[in-house]
């Protein structure tokens, strides 16, 4: 059976994924990451997608941001298939939509709480601080302090473990309609991965994964500095005859 892998964007970019492939830069571990890829489609007959326009574009501007090399941006369009779901014959299950509906709720409720207890502590903050005739630099200080804590602690309450993106839930929906794998390090795309029976590789596995998958069908995998993918001549991987068209 052919394997498929759908990419959302930590998939390239994770800072955990740069630290396991000894990568020193964004665009260093973009270029073995990409090889990789490259090595598995030509070797495997692996087939890795990537959602179009959205993650597409946010790669792009990452690699953009940090003045990756072209052949990096050549790589990328490609070895990635860039793909859109069908979202009008893509079948979820009710009781996963039922779920989702459930999770925002509760999610509202506890953000609600947060925002609540906040506004209590910022009051008697500026109460006490009229009271000690702080000055108002002073208290705008001590305010700010309480509203960035609020931010980080709202952010994830209402955030964490959840799809907070439309490309997060296409990324779900394109590997449902392929049948294939998600690769990700976002922690609300795998555990909605988990609910509709998708296979979900964490990020930073994904590399090793691939490079055993090689090694295992008689490929000397090395990944040398430069970010260059070395494998010896060996006998090809035959592919099945009737090979599906990308």
């Amino acid at each position: 059976m052919r394997q498929r892998f759908v990419l959302d964007t930590t998939a390239i970019t994770d800072a955990s994924l740069r630290a396991k492939e000894k990568c020193e830069s964004l665009c260093e571990c973009a270029h073995k990451i990409l090889g990789l890829i490259a090595l598995a489609r030509l070797k495997l007959n692996i087939s890795c997608y990537i959602l179009y326009p959205t993650v597409y574009a946010e790669i792009v501007s990452f690699l953009k941001r940090y003045k990756c090399d072209p052949d990096v941006f050549v790589k990328l369009d490609t070895w990635l298939v860039k793909k859109s779901p069908n979202r009008y014959e893509v079948m979820i299950p009710a009781i996963i939509f039922y779920e989702y509906v459930s999770t925002v709720r509760g999610r509202i409720n506890k953000g609600r709480k947060i925002a609540e207890e906040f506004i209590w502590e910022s009051s008697a903050v500026t109460l006490k601080a009229l009271m000690e005739e702080k000055s108002k630099e002073d208290i705008e200080k001590e305010v700010g302090a309480l509203i960035g804590k609020f931010r980080d602690k709202y952010k994830t309450a209402m955030r964490q473990g959840i799809l907070d993106s439309p490309p997060d839930l296409d990324v779900l929906l394109l590997a449902k309609e392929l049948s294939a794998g998600v690769v990700s390090s976002d922690v609300g795309i795998r555990k909605w991965s988990e609910r509709l029976g998708l296979r979900f590789i964490e990020a930073s596995k994904f590399p090793r994964m691939i490079k055993e998958y090689l090694r295992m069908m008689g490929y000397d995998v090395e990944v040398v500095d430069e970010g260059e993918v070395e494998i010896p001549e060996v006998e090809e991987f035959e592919e099945e005859e009737e090979e599906e068209t990308i």
